[in-house]
């Protein structure tokens, strides 16, 4: 656990920020990281308090002293540089597509097709596949692969 929150540069997927939450709480980042996803999926609020973070809470290496105008300034920049890096991926991503990305996007337009289609049948056998028992299992299932890649070292 550490005594000061701070985005972490030795954690970082993205800004650093689940990272450093993960040792100020003294728990592991890829749960904070579920957390988030969750809250983004869930409601969105989850986006807007990760883009705060990322705002005011300084990187590891900054001075303690530095002020929230630096803090701010700096993680603002930072957010405009991922951005056009990000954009680059996508414009190359566009103009050089991965053969497999079409085969993941139809089986994943057949699937939620599938999923929908059953849905609407009102097949009464069915009724687990409901939007409010569907995404509980797959979170359930979701966590049980994350826990058991963890625990065969994957």
């Amino acid at each position: 656990m550490s005594s000061r929150l701070y985005r972490s540069r030795t954690k970082c997927m993205i800004a650093g920020v689940c990272g450093g939450l993960g040792d100020y709480l003294g728990l592991d980042a890829t749960l904070i990281r579920i957390f988030f996803m969750v809250l983004a999926l869930t409601s969105g609020i989850g986006v807007f308090v990760y883009l705060l973070f990322w705002f005011i809470v300084p990187w590891e290496d900054q001075p303690r002293d530095a002020s929230l105008g630096d803090v701010t300034r700096s993680s603002a920049e930072e957010i405009a540089d991922h951005a056009r890096s990000v954009g680059e991926d996508l414009r190359t991503a566009v103009r050089h597509p991965n053969p497999q990305v079409g085969l993941y996007l139809g089986i994943g337009l057949i699937l939620m097709g599938g999923y929908y289609l059953l849905q609407n049948l009102n097949i009464p056998w069915l009724h687990w596949l409901d939007s409010h028992v569907m995404w509980p299992v797959l979170l359930i299932f979701a966590g049980l692969v994350l826990i058991l890649r963890r625990w065969r070292g994957d």
